[in-house]
């Protein structure tokens, strides 16, 4: 009988990651899911196989505290997998010359830092149980689409990518597999109401700000896109499905584009050159060329 498969999941209080971990856990794996203390656990909810573990990822102690408390429950066995979850989008919004970069340091903080601490604090646990161990980090599908108005989102998405691309060459020897996942949009907290959310983008920097870049960009951030979140967004449990589906394979690419919505963004990024790619994406997002 095959020995059971553990896993840790970071910000799996709700939404992706707590289906991550539902999901898993009703395949039969044991799963540790990383919440924020004190977080409303209802949508993870109660299951033989998952044990909610406090962990706050912009805190050393609180990650160092969490590896220790799955440890000591794995009672000296190693972990098969760690998958980097924990994200928030819509802080320091807006255009790079008006953007807060104070709270600009928050999403950092969070998708990058964050999974940088975790990856630290897990990787003797994972290292232990190579060679068939394996870590998933959340990237995103803006770091190929670098959506106007989310630089920070999008900065901090691209060092997840530039994170996962250097240990792929630490852990090489190892034979451990890691990867990022670029998932396009998600009907999840994050994404809903994405009207009032994108009218957000204007209300975080100055009325300057709004004169001067509004009439080329309001447009696009605040009918085309949420327009695009409210019509082709995916499923989650679908996206869950995909990226669970990794599993499956031996070798793993450095990533991996995840939903219909991007689906086009991989060919076309790979085929077209980098102007042509660019100038499409303006086109749908209704940034119009300059006209000396």
């Amino acid at each position: 009988m095959a020995e059971q498969k553990s896993a840790f999941i970071t910000g799996a209080a709700m939404g992706m990651g707590a289906l991550k971990a539902k999901t898993l856990a009703e395949r039969g794996w044991t799963v540790f899911a990383g919440v924020l203390p004190g977080a409303d656990t209802s949508e993870l909810g109660d299951h033989a196989n998952i044990t909610k573990v406090d962990q706050d990822v912009t805190s050393d102690a609180s990650v160092t505290a969490s590896a220790t408390t799955v440890k000591n429950a794995l009672g000296g066995k190693g972990l098969d997998l760690l998958i980097n979850n924990a994200g928030i989008a819509n802080r320091g919004i807006g255009v790079i010359e008006g953007a807060d970069i104070e709270n600009a340091r928050i999403a950092f903080e969070v998708n990058t830092f964050g999974t940088w601490r975790v990856c630290q604090a897990f990787l003797p646990m994972i290292r232990q149980n190579a060679p068939t161990s394996r870590i998933i980090n959340f990237a995103s599908g803006a770091v190929k689409a670098n959506p106007a108005c989310s630089g920070a989102y999008n900065m901090s998405k691209h060092a997840v990518v530039g994170l996962t691309r250097t240990l792929r060459h630490e852990v090489a020897p190892f034979g451990i597999q890691v990867t990022a996942v670029e998932p396009g949009a998600v009907k999840t907290h994050m994404t809903a109401d994405p009207y009032a959310t994108t009218q957000n983008i204007w209300k975080e920097v100055s009325q300057e700000m709004n004169d001067v870049y509004g009439p080329h960009l309001k447009e696009g951030t605040t009918e085309v896109m949420p327009k695009m979140l409210e019509t082709s967004a995916n499923d989650p449990q679908d996206v869950v499905d995909q990226v669970l589906g990794l599993l499956e394979k031996k070798n793993w690419k450095p990533s991996y584009l995840v939903g219909k919505d991007v689906k086009m963004l991989g060919p076309m990024y790979k085929i077209l050159p980098e102007r042509t790619f660019e100038k499409i994406l303006q086109g749908v997002s209704k940034i119009h060329p300059y006209k000396g």
